[in-house]
């Protein structure tokens, strides 16, 4: 066979691989049609899922909006009521009787009417919810300032009342997407009253004024700040989620006749708009940090202080401005140990440039403690032996002055009961004695015979009548005869 035979293809050949390669870009071809088709399917799901411009009441959420704005008359009291609820739960530690405050109290009107208003460039519905909200926070201040001021128990912190002093990126985000559920929920057609109720729990506005209140009628500057900056951020963030939600929607901004004055009061709602979103910017970005800061912090405690065993007492809170953590060990600690915590600090992103300072005790060592333990307990024993002998040398003092008096009374009066003896034995008998006391006395009728005659002097208590007194002495008298063994005895009151 011939080289050019060798190497030369039939026709048949090159034909199917020419069919091949086309049915291959085929195949290709179809799959593409077939993903473009799978991704129209899924973007067309997903904006009829997530689409809700079609089930919006323009007109009716604008109207239901404006009809939440203005605060008197029943909506006034409400909001009082709803205030000393909350106050009570705060103060009670109670987070049922807190939610049921939250459920009744009007404050979200002003805030969407805020938030509406600056979207459709509504300068008089705005103007009338700024004075609306302002109003409302005032005395929400008052009824709760008064509620903390004179109730007696106004004074406790619970742990709902610290709960909302010191706000973090936590609080940005349910505030900002609370606001976006409930403003969604309002121009639904057909608001969904569930929503609005879960929104009022969610966002709580009502609480942080309370504990402004606590603040302001205890004098605690910093609870106060705290409280009414978390307000303010849950205020900021359902207004500035309210203004999006109606952006998007594409709402019509209210139209005036004089064109100069649409343009003005255009411009003037747009820069309300920015300086609106100054605050919650500049607030998003502080928490946002701080929460970085608090995390890593927490971090670092959990897992590289507290697990070391080496007498750990406590951490101070952190200077978060100053950039200082200050640990303090009750004992001393190792040059290892203080190297490794400081190296360790340096993997925690957000502190890792903070200084690192421990105060650890080197007098009160583990060692040094388990010996002045165990002196302790030596000197301890040594002062309970002391105190036991003493005890046993005074009883034993007790019973020999005892026996001496005893002696003593049988010397004078070898056939006579025992005074002591007798006048125990008088006040059992004679409760109402206050003294008593005996003894004997010459006497004599003719100056001529001398007789012996005993004479016992009493005291009754102050509360006692003549005609008791009398049947008592009667009764002590019978009984010092038979006592004392003798006719001869007189009875003298003091």
């Amino acid at each position: 066979m011939s080289d050019e035979s060798k190497f030369n293809f039939s026709e048949e050949d090159q034909q199917q691989q020419i069919d091949k390669d086309k049915a291959v870009e085929e195949k290709k071809e179809a799959v593409k049609q077939d993903a473009k088709g799978l991704f129209a399917s899924v973007k067309t799901f997903l904006t009829e899922l997530f689409d809700f411009k079609h089930d919006t009441d323009r007109d009716a959420t604008i109207d239901a909006i404006k009809a939440d704005i203005p605060f008197k008359g029943a909506t006034a009291w409400i909001l009082i009521c709803s205030i000393f609820v909350a106050s009570v739960g705060l103060n009670a530690n109670s987070t049922a009787v807190v939610i049921g405050a939250m459920l009744i109290s009007p404050l979200m009107g002003p805030i969407l009417g805020v938030g509406m208003s600056i979207a459709l460039n509504d300068i008089d519905t705005l103007r009338k919810s700024l004075i609306n909200l302002a109003t409302m926070i005032v005395l929400s201040l008052l009824t709760a300032f008064l509620f903390f001021r004179f109730f007696p128990l106004g004074n406790q912190e619970t742990s709902e009342l610290l709960g909302r002093v010191a706000p973090d990126i936590r609080d940005v985000l349910i505030a900002f997407f609370g606001g976006l559920a409930l403003i969604i929920a309002r121009t639904k057609k057909g608001t969904i009253a569930s929503v609005i109720f879960g929104v009022a729990i969610a966002t709580a506005l009502m609480p942080p004024l309370c504990t402004a209140g606590y603040g302001l009628a205890n004098g605690n500057w910093s609870y106060f700040l705290g409280a009414m900056n978390l307000f303010t951020i849950n205020t900021i963030f359902i207004a500035l989620a309210t203004f999006i939600v109606l952006k998007l929607l594409r709402f019509p901004m209210l139209k005036y006749a004089n064109s100069s004055k649409r343009k003005r009061i255009a411009r003037f709602a747009a820069l309300v708009a920015v300086l609106v979103m100054i605050y919650p910017s500049i607030t998003f970005y502080r928490v946002l940090i701080k929460s970085g800061l608090v995390t890593d912090y927490e971090n670092f405690i959990k897992n590289e202080v507290e697990p070391n065993h080496e007498l750990w007492l406590q951490d101070d809170i952190p200077n978060y401005e100053e950039k200082k953590i200050t640990l303090y060990f009750n004992g001393e600690i190792a040059d290892a140990t203080e190297a490794d915590l400081r190296n360790e600090l340096k993997g925690y992103e957000k502190i890792k440039d903070f200084e690192l300072i421990i105060s650890g005790n080197k007098n009160r060592s583990i060692d040094k403690i388990s010996d002045a333990y165990d002196r302790a307990i030596v000197e301890l024993d040594k002062k309970d032996n002391v105190i036991s002998g003493l005890q046993k040398e005074i009883s034993d003092l007790q019973e020999n002055i005892s026996g001496l008096n005893q002696q003593l009374e049988a010397q004078s009066a070898s056939t006579e009961i025992a005074f002591s003896t007798l006048a125990k034995d008088a006040k059992i008998r004679f409760n109402d004695l206050e003294y008593f006391g005996y003894a004997k006395m010459l006497e004599s009728g003719d100056f001529i015979k001398v007789d012996t005659i005993t004479i016992a002097n009493v005291k009754w208590k102050s509360t006692l009548n003549d005609s008791i007194i009398g049947v008592n002495e009667s009764n002590l008298l019978i009984w010092l005869k038979g006592e004392l063994k003798t006719e001869k005895i007189s009875i003298k009151r003091n």
